[in-house]
This record gives C-alpha cells, structure tokens and sequence, in this order.
C-alpha cells in the first residue's frame, strides 16, 4: 500500500543570511599534534572555571571538549529562536534557569573572546529536576558543578587559534581559526 503524501515529513527550512554571502562556509586549520586530556570538573565549581583554569595550568588555550555527563547544582541555558529584528537568522534568547540538572552530554569549545579573554561555547543536553529532556546554549559562568566530579575529554587544538570574531554573512561573532600569531 502507497502512503499518502500527505505523510511525508515536512520541508526544512531555508535559512539566508542577511549579510553578504560567502562561498567557503566552513573555514578550517588542522594541527599536526594536539594533545588529549581527560579532565574532572569538581563539586562547587563553575562549569567555565572548571574548564579554563586546569587548562591553563597545561598551556591549553584553544580546545575542542566532550562533557561525558553529570549533575549541576545550577544550570541556566538558552535557545535561539529567529531574531525579531532580522540584523540575523537567530539571536539568542534570555537565560532559562534550569535549576539542579543532569547534563546528559555536552559539547564545548575553547577560544578566545573578542576582548582576548578565554571563551567558553557549549551547547548540551540536559535532564531537568522534573524529568523534561532539553537542550541549548550553556551558561558556563553561571553553571556550578553539584557534588560529584563530572568527566570530560579535552582535544588541545595547538596549531591554530579560535577566536570569536565578528562574521560579514551572519552578522554575528562566531569562533573561528586563525593561524596562531596572525591577525586577520
């Protein structure tokens, strides 16, 4: 029996950029060594102190990470739904409290800000206090890491850096490699 074509799922949506268009769209740098670290984020931590400043410690400053999951005492995340001005495609929310959370997996992003402070972009998973499954943009500076160690995997990327730079097409400031010492 055919099925209806009403049961196909539904277009996705075509997303355009209000900014200039640019041919190459994903930029990329590769390293020839890069180091791997398992880390524990510890009880009473923030999830970003818990990550830069024992990577600091090894000379990391540009890194790719998997959070294996584990419980926050406090976890504030945010979604981006279209930006209403149309200066983007997405602007980000304002911060859900998710309150005491299970992150069920997370993936985050080392670079450098656009002030050249250490940057720290998640987006996660997560499990909240009444069972409802969400996910987003983590808050790391406002993320405390509850009673037990959460895990982590750390990918040093030591060729090049990530830095959050503004970019013409999205009209937003996005990490993206440099060469290290080159300013572009």
């Amino acid at each position: 029996m055919r099925s209806p074509v009403s049961a196909r799922p539904p277009r996705p949506r075509t997303l355009i950029h209000p900014g200039r268009f640019n041919p190459v769209r994903i930029h990329s740098l590769r390293s020839e060594a890069g180091r791997h670290v398992r880390l524990a984020l510890l009880p009473g931590d923030t999830l970003f102190r818990g990550l830069v400043e024992p990577l600091a410690l090894l000379g990391i400053r540009n890194a790719s990470m998997t959070i294996l999951g584990g419980y926050f005492a406090e976890l504030r995340y945010c979604v981006a739904p279209p930006d209403p001005s149309g200066q983007a495609v997405i602007a980000y929310g304002p911060p859900i409290e998710a309150g005491r959370t299970y992150m069920i997996f997370g993936n985050a992003t080392l670079g450098k800000s656009l002030k050249g402070e250490p940057l720290v972009h998640c987006h996660a998973a997560i499990r909240t206090q009444d069972g409802s499954v969400k996910g987003g943009h983590i808050l790391t500076d406002a993320c405390v890491v509850s009673s037990a160690p959460i895990p982590v995997l750390v990918t040093s990327l030591d060729g090049f850096e990530l830095r959050q730079a503004y970019d013409p097409e999205t009209n937003i400031p996005l990490l993206q490699p440099f060469k290290a010492g080159v300013d572009e």
